[in-house]
């Protein structure tokens, strides 16, 4: 499996790049040591002469720390809109003009959203809710819907429900919830740009308590949400020294009646020289495609999987549609990247 010719150009042009490659290649592929802050800046920086070369290094990395296999994971959304924050990229504020309006699901169609997942092949099901934190009705609802998955379905169970006390993230490694999801969405310094009603310290530390818990820790991102590329390179040094097991990427698909509704699109390149930046700041980390990745990667989508990406998010995404489980499922198998089992999560 080797990285796919994304842009041509001279030798002359492709040497731009060698500098921080060849420092990557020494630092991340030989002695797996993640690219600092400012390393991550030089490669988000490089030219798209050198993005091939980007890419190869990636994927060469993902190969070394992680391995050939792709983590699949499915999501459903327990409590679909009327979310009290005001995410600024996000159709599910009521604090918004956004057609989502909001919703609970039943337990047996929970249920049968996990078996539909692990039908796929997939190793993770995800239940979301759109709150601030989980109230007593949400932590109820998913009591009884954790319990019903595990006696129907074998498969790994996963929330995200916002941010958490103590207690609930007790509770919810006793109940054997497997994994976390609380995204820092952004870097520190442009926090206040993207979300008011919470601070970034208030995600950073439910993160912590999730972590010393004994669940695993999903914490991603959203690109394209305003941000330079330093605050970028800023978001992938502070995931980085968060350490989380799985860093989901979104980038961002501008939904109408939001405050980024007429947000420009991630340019596809950008993305991928996103995605593999990322991967050298954290070479042995679940890096997993997420929300936006069709819009903005299109025919390009192969590459990321050659440029570091290793997980992949199946199906539809909380309120906008992603591709075909079956495109993605022959994607992966085109590319002779098998899928890892259930046994191995365990």
């Amino acid at each position: 499996m080797t990285a796919p010719t994304v842009v041509s150009g001279t030798d002359a042009d492709a040497g731009a790049g060698d500098g921080i490659l060849a420092q990557a290649r020494r630092q991340v592929l030989e002695s797996g040591l993640g690219l600092t802050q400012a390393q991550i800046l030089a490669v988000l920086q490089l030219p798209d002469e050198a993005l091939t070369d980007l890419l190869q290094l990636a994927h060469d990395v993902r190969m070394r720390w992680c391995g050939p296999e792709v983590e699949v994971e499915g999501i459903v959304s327990l409590k679909t809109g009327g979310c009290p924050e005001d995410c600024h990229f996000c159709s599910q504020s009521g604090t918004f003009d956004s057609p989502v309006r909001a919703a609970w699901l039943d337990i047996p169609s929970l249920v049968e959203a996990a078996r539909a997942t692990a039908a796929t092949g997939a190793t993770e099901f995800c239940i979301v809710a759109a709150v601030r934190g989980p109230d007593e009705r949400l932590m109820e609802q998913v009591r009884q819907g954790v319990a019903a998955i595990r006696a129907a379905v074998e498969i790994n169970i996963a929330c995200s429900l916002g941010m958490l006390t103590q207690a609930q993230v007790d509770e919810l490694a006793a109940m054997g919830v497997h994994r976390y999801n609380h995204n820092l969405e952004t870097a520190r310094s442009h926090f206040t740009n993207v979300v008011t009603t919470h601070s970034w310290e208030e995600r950073f530390e439910t993160c912590e308590m999730v972590r010393a818990a004994g669940m695993e820790l999903c914490c991603g991102a959203i690109v394209g949400v305003g941000e330079t590329v330093e605050q970028r390179a800023e978001l992938a040094g502070e995931l980085a020294a968060l350490d989380p097991d799985e860093v989901p990427l979104n980038f961002l698909n501008p939904r109408p009646g939001t405050p980024f509704g007429d947000y420009p699109v991630v340019g596809a390149r950008d993305a991928l020289r996103t995605i593999a930046a990322f991967r050298l700041a954290m070479p042995r980390t679940i890096l997993r495609y997420a929300g936006g990745r069709e819009i903005t990667l299109g025919d390009l989508d192969t590459a990321g999987l050659l440029g570091g990406i290793n997980a992949v998010m199946v199906g539809n995404y909380l309120t906008t549609l992603g591709r075909p489980v079956s495109d993605d499922l022959t994607m992966l198998a085109d590319l002779k990247m098998p899928i890892k089992s259930l046994q191995a999560t365990l």
